[in-house]
């Protein structure tokens, strides 16, 4: 049977006073950026990793999409940037097909993969030397890159130089380099410890604020995903597709201090039951 998206509100936080908290600075301007509608993947070998799939991210928002492992999250991504075809369905980015404006949006991997026998330099111009920009124009927008991971220093380092932090954040600069739209994350911290993981959710939160982005960010945890986004999509096991939607009610700048309010705690609460609801949301169709 066919699973409807269910719409799952998380505490409002208040002050002391009892008034509501401030709304974010980065309220959502209401455009839909991209739209999704019935969109499915199935791949050649008959596997169907995605059905039924709608979804409207607007210009703003800080989406995270969280769900059961091959649940088709980093498919979803590869789609809207063009990198798979959808099946079926259809899918708008900022009006256009999946892929045609390619340079509007930003990809960071799970994997930093860098180039080993490259300067930091040289990674982050790779996008730029791709589309035919040469290095002397194109090093004020690199260094800018570059100073928005606060990786400057490191320009002439090589990856194997470089803690995997650091080089996550030179995966990051790669992908900003271009001035995108749009950020795709793929769970770019999972291999990660704790400390340098929170440090980069910070270092997100202020480049998504500081640069007007929006962003799209896969991941498995749930501490994660409360911490980040404005908005948190839960997918349903294979095949993929959103089950139930949890708005994050509490403003941002996002500090420290957040993780350990009542709110953050009931909010990680609300998203790990609905996780766990994913179990009961089987899609038995061939």
């Amino acid at each position: 049977m066919s699973i409807g998206c269910h719409s799952i509100p998380c505490p409002t936080s208040r002050n002391g006073d009892g008034s509501m908290n401030a709304p974010s600075p980065l309220n959502r301007t209401g455009i839909p950026l991209i739209e999704m509608q019935d969109v499915g993947k199935q791949f050649a070998s008959g596997t169907i990793a995605v059905r039924n799939m709608s979804l409207t991210i607007r210009e703003g928002e800080f989406v995270s999409l969280i769900g059961p492992s091959g649940c088709g999250k980093s498919t979803v991504l590869k789609m809207i940037a063009g990198l798979l075809s959808h099946s079926t369905g259809a899918i708008s980015v900022n009006g256009h097909p999946p892929g045609a404006g390619s340079h509007d949006i930003g990809y960071v991997f799970q994997d930093a993969t860098l180039m080993p026998w490259a300067t930091v330099f040289e990674n982050v111009y790779l996008p730029l030397r791709l589309r035919g920009t040469r290095k002397k124009d194109a090093r004020l927008q690199i260094e800018e890159a570059l100073a928005s991971v606060d990786l400057v220093a490191f320009a002439s380092a090589y990856p194997r130089e470089l803690s995997g932090g650091m080089k996550m954040r030179v995966s990051i600069a790669r992908a900003l380099v271009m001035r995108p739209q749009l950020l795709l994350m793929d769970e770019p911290f999972a291999a990660l410890d704790e400390m340098a993981r929170f440090r980069l959710n910070n270092d997100v939160l202020a480049l998504w604020e500081s640069q007007g982005l929006t962003v799209i960010f896969v991941t498995h945890s749930v501490f994660e995903s409360v911490y980040l986004s404005s908005r948190i999509v839960v997918m349903a096991a294979r095949p993929g597709r959103p089950v139930n939607e949890i708005e994050l009610p509490s403003g941002y700048p996002r500090t420290e201090q957040y993780r350990t309010t009542a709110e953050y705690a009931e909010c990680c609460r609300i998203v790990s039951r609905a996780l766990e609801a994913t179990l009961n949301h089987a899609d038995t169709r061939n």
